[in-house]
């Protein structure tokens, strides 16, 4: 772990030394370094990312796939969202509007009186170890993470904005961050606060994200793989997830007007099992929303095709007006 920590160390502060230091100069930014150099340990992540997709999960949606590619432009739309996330510009636009914003906030809290609560301080001599503490904020991470997600299924306008992430008909390796960006607000806002409130470190939290990204990007690949009896109740599985993106079944609970779903869980289906919401039949069925296939009062919906249309037809769902 030492010697992975290290290399990953010694890497970012290369790319930062020969790339983004030269560039924050550049651009009048040299009071910012600090704050680059922390944005350059994001941008290794995502480009380490990008290659394990390409040369692990890539390969492996080609040679098991659940279906023919018939939508190629759908998926490079998907493409400009991953890139987007994963080379940091939504991180950047997030460091330039609400980031100062939540600084104060935490700030005025912590003079407060109101210090953070130190999850791996709980068992002095166990959950203060690398790994251990590591597991344990994973585990209650995928625990808030579960609840989101059920709320972005049970609330009917966090549902307009999260509803482009399901209109995919194309599910593939890159559809992880087809989201509206507003969404991606909401849910990244409540995880740093649960971060700030619990005392997960930088670096852990870095991990925690890379390897929740990493694995989502594998369950939404274009894949023909359960891992099991067993290992469909321990891991996200391609499998569990597309049931929670088939038409009809992952963002419905008794029919087309009801929201609700199943297979919420992000990395761990134990939240499934626990609250009654898992389904592990083994099928493979098409994705998307009942909407786009079935006439409704409006007719077919439209969730756009472009990354701009995309985000607009979400804010004029938001308003109901679309």
């Amino acid at each position: 772990m030492d010697a992975l920590t290290d290399l990953f160390g010694n890497a970012q502060q290369w790319l930062f030394e020969n790339a983004v230091q030269p560039l924050a100069f550049a651009l009048g930014l040299g009071g910012r370094l600090e704050e680059a150099f922390v944005g350059t340990g994001w941008l290794l992540v995502g480009l380490l990312q990008i290659v394990v997709m390409l040369l692990v999960i890539g390969p492996l949606q080609r040679l098991r796939p659940v279906e023919p590619v018939r939508d190629a432009a759908a998926i490079r739309t998907d493409v400009v969202y991953t890139l987007v996330h994963r080379l940091g510009l939504f991180r950047l636009a997030l460091f330039f509007t609400l980031e100062p914003w939540m600084d104060d906030v935490f700030g005025w809290l912590r003079v407060a009186g109101l210090s953070t609560f130190h999850l791996d301080a709980l068992w002095p001599g166990v959950t203060d170890l690398a790994l251990v503490s590591f597991l344990l904020y994973l585990v209650v991470f995928d625990f808030v993470d579960y609840w989101i997600h059920r709320g972005q299924h049970q609330w009917r306008w966090w549902w307009s904005l999260h509803a482009l992430h399901h209109s995919q008909r194309q599910m593939t390796m890159w559809s992880d961050n087809r989201n509206h960006l507003l969404d991606d607000v909401l849910r990244d806002l409540i995880l740093v606060v649960i971060a700030q409130t619990i005392g997960v470190g930088p670096g852990q939290f870095v991990a925690i994200v890379a390897l929740t990204q990493l694995s989502e990007n594998f369950h939404h690949a274009n894949l023909r793989v359960w891992f099991g009896a067993v290992g469909e109740r321990l891991w996200v599985s391609p499998r569990f997830h597309r049931r929670h993106h088939s038409i009809g079944i992952g963002h419905e609970s008794t029919g087309r007007d009801t929201l609700g779903g199943c297979n919420f869980g992000v990395l761990l289906p134990w939240w499934d099992m626990l609250f009654g919401t898992s389904d592990f039949q083994l099928r493979y069925d098409p994705t998307g929303i009942r909407d786009q296939v079935e006439q409704g009062p409006r007719g077919l919906r439209d969730y756009g095709r472009g990354f701009w249309s995309q985000q607009w037809l979400g804010l004029l769902r938001l308003l109901n007006r679309a």
